[in-house]
């Protein structure tokens, strides 16, 4: 946390630095405070700030940390401040934390990680504006046993469309929003491109990570857990949990007009085809709304049994499909249908799928890859699910999207998470 430039009271028109620093703590050694004649305060290389500081009770005197309780960290000299404090663990996670207004004291907002080294970095200032700095190491204690929580990402490592979500799978059920929030904080993404996304619980075990708008084309995202050590609640703490790095492909969008009967494929912002299709039929309207690509499928078996319609009733059907690609789980595709060449252009009359010639759905099938997205307008269909049958997620508004984080809930984040939010470049 930073403090801006405030002016010291009494008339004296002094102004004080808030410089940056990290903080955690060991055993606090003696030290001198040391002063410069002439010149500016400011230039005096920093004193030894550590009889200025204590941590309250949050260390003991061998340098340990409880890694259940907050670090806090206290201005002993009344005619000092803390101006900045940073604590940062071997693997590079830093411990977020909150500085007083008058820099009196600083606290912890997330939890430290357990068996652990830190780095604590504290920065000061005395009564004529002149900084100190203490650096210090400590160690976390090792907590009693308890459960694990892995978190397995997803999709597999590979070039997708732009909207492909994150998935982050957890071993073990998190309901509680605190504890929530713990997870969440601990799921970073970064971007290059950098985007701004967030997380959305889709229930007590299962994430989606989104941007506010589909990645950017030829992107590489990385997603790890810093999860590990770290307290979710007296019974569960983080495990280890393998990174995940994707790429994305071209900006590929494919909108099926159920109304005009036709398919536009674009590409990057530009149009590249238009191919005349069929849609669903009255009874079987095709869902609408933006669906991501799940896979492709050279050959298959398409029957009416599996989607509930009796075998031998006149809806019943049992075919072998070419150029498949699948947009839900529970069997929309757009594929080869050569049978409906007659109405593709002219009338909707498959049973929820967008069907075209074969020549077309090869196309299709070799243009398009997962994650690219195939948005359906002018149904008179369902809308699409949001999850469980497939990736809905696209059509979530932002603040929707963002009432579904732990950190967020629908309202603006801090700025801290804010920051959090913006993944910058690896």
């Amino acid at each position: 946390m930073r403090q801006t430039e405030s002016p010291r009271g009494g008339g004296a028109g002094r102004s004080r630095t808030a410089a940056g620093c990290a903080l955690l703590v060991a055993a606090l050694g003696a030290g001198l405070t040391g002063c410069v004649e002439g010149g500016h305060p400011l230039s005096a290389e920093p004193y030894d700030a550590a009889e200025q500081i204590s941590f309250n009770g949050s260390v003991d005197g061998g340098g340990t940390a409880d890694p259940d309780r907050p670090l806090e960290v206290v201005a002993e000299d009344s005619d000092g401040r803390i101006t900045d404090v940073t604590a940062v663990d071997a693997s590079g996670r830093r411990v977020a934390g909150e500085l007083a207004a008058d820099g009196s004291r600083w606290h912890s907002t997330s939890p430290l990680a357990a068996n652990a080294r830190y780095t604590v970095r504290v920065s000061t200032e005395d009564e004529d504006g002149r900084p100190g700095r203490e650096v210090l190491t400590l160690t976390t204690g090792r907590p009693a046993p308890a459960r694990r929580l892995a978190v397995a990402f997803g999709p597999r490592p590979g070039t997708y469309g732009v909207g492909q979500p994150l998935t982050a799978e957890l071993s073990e059920p998190v309901g509680d929003r605190a504890q929530r929030a713990v997870v969440e904080r601990a799921l970073m993404v970064d971007s290059t491109p950098a985007v701004t996304g967030a997380w959305h619980w889709v229930d007590d075990r299962r994430l989606h990570y989104r941007p506010k708008d589909y990645w950017p084309a030829h992107a590489t995202v990385r997603v790890r857990s810093a999860l590990e050590g770290i307290r979710i609640n007296d019974r569960l703490r983080g495990g280890a949990s393998a990174p995940l790095t994707i790429g994305t492909g071209d900006r590929v969008i494919a909108v099926a007009d159920a109304a005009a009967h036709r398919l536009t494929v674009h590409r990057n912002g530009e149009e590249v085809k238009r191919v005349p299709v069929t849609t669903g039929k009255p009874g079987f309207e095709t869902r609408n709304g933006v669906k991501v690509v799940l896979g492709k499928e050279r050959f298959v078996r398409m029957r009416s049994s599996t989607v509930g319609i009796a075998e031998g009733s006149a809806e019943s059907y049992d075919l072998d499909v070419e150029f498949a690609t699948r947009v839900t789980w529970s069997g929309e595709y757009v594929h080869a249908a050569p049978w409906s060449v007659g109405s593709q252009g002219r009338a909707n009359v498959s049973h929820g799928c967008v069907g075209m010639s074969t020549e077309n759905a090869e196309w299709f099938y070799d243009t398009v890859r997962e994650g690219d997205l195939v948005e359906v307008v002018n149904s008179d269909g369902d809308a699409m699910e949001t999850f469980g049958n497939g990736f809905g997620d696209w059509n979530l508004t932002w603040e929707e999207w963002r009432g579904g984080s732990a950190l967020t809930g629908g309202a603006a984040p801090v700025p801290e998470e804010a920051a959090r939010l913006r993944p910058t470049a690896a």
